[in-house]
């Protein structure tokens, strides 16, 4: 009687647990698809959002065919026995490739929460690709969020990085010092890495107009500052202090996903030894 109370509750939990995670994977995938939809036909580099967006959907897919397993049991209700036991193979599949982007997206969340900012003559800020030529709403919270650190710290200077050009051109560090000068910050404040490709690059480039041994403060979106710390570590900056932007909730999901994709690359590039 027990045995068949417990089995009842364990049932119960798991298809409550099922359709949780059914809710989140469309969110999620509904996300993915207007944000990316939007970023592809907007960035001068559509070509690399277009190759993301693709995995972003696999993964996607991943997690809501583990979700709809969790919930309804699909895999191993197969007949005869010879099938049900053939069924665990994707089932063991799709639910380690789920472990996998539940761990990474739970690091990406748990790296913008974080908040370590202190004191500082640096603040290095991370570009975002121009929309149509013009700032993502994620930029313009990075900078509001470096503005606000500079008026508490008058010594402190900024490094805008961001090489990507728009059509005409220009780049999104000129685009952020442009934007920062409107606000009212002096242009002395101010210092453009417009070289970089990619945030790697960023670091490289910005350590040769700092002194990367000394503790500098990051301003980067919240989604992106698990990553970034880790690469600046790589990249000679031991001693990042985290002040991560807020970002756009109704983004989160497709952004948090890219991140995952971005993670499972790196990954998968040092267990080739970076042949890729």
């Amino acid at each position: 009687m027990n045995g068949n109370r417990n089995r009842g509750r364990a049932g119960i939990a798991r298809r409550i647990l099922g359709d949780i995670l059914i809710l989140l994977a469309l969110a999620v995938t509904v996300s993915v698809c207007v944000t990316m939809g939007h970023r592809i036909g907007a960035v001068v580099q559509g070509d690399e959002y277009r190759k993301v967006f693709r995995y972003q959907l696999i993964l996607c897919v991943a997690l809501l065919l583990f979700a709809l397993d969790l919930r309804f049991g699909f895999w191993t209700r197969l007949r005869p026995r010879a099938l049900k036991l053939i069924g665990w193979i994707p089932r063991c599949l799709i639910a380690a490739l789920a472990a996998v982007i539940l761990f990474y997206g739970g690091r990406v969340i748990a790296g913008g929460l974080i908040r370590t900012a202190g004191e500082s003559d640096h603040v290095l800020v991370l570009g975002l690709a121009l929309e149509n030529g013009k700032p993502a709403d994620d930029l313009i919270r990075r900078l509001e969020t470096a503005r606000g650190y500079l008026e508490e710290h008058p010594g402190a200077t900024l490094i805008l990085t961001g090489g990507n050009p728009d059509e005409s051109g220009r780049t999104e560090a000129a685009v952020m010092r442009d934007i920062l000068l409107e606000r009212g910050v002096s242009e002395e404040r101010m210092v453009l890495e417009d070289q970089a490709k990619d945030t790697r690059q960023n670091f490289r480039n910005a350590a040769q107009l700092t002194y990367p041994e000394k503790p500098v403060v990051l301003v980067t979106s919240d989604y992106h500052m698990d990553r970034a710390v880790r690469i600046a570590g790589k990249a000679g900056f031991p001693n990042c202090l985290r002040l991560p932007a807020p970002s756009d909730p109704a983004a989160f999901g497709a952004n948090m996903m890219s991140e995952v994709v971005l993670n499972l690359d790196e990954l998968s590039r040092s267990l080739l030894g970076g042949k890729r």
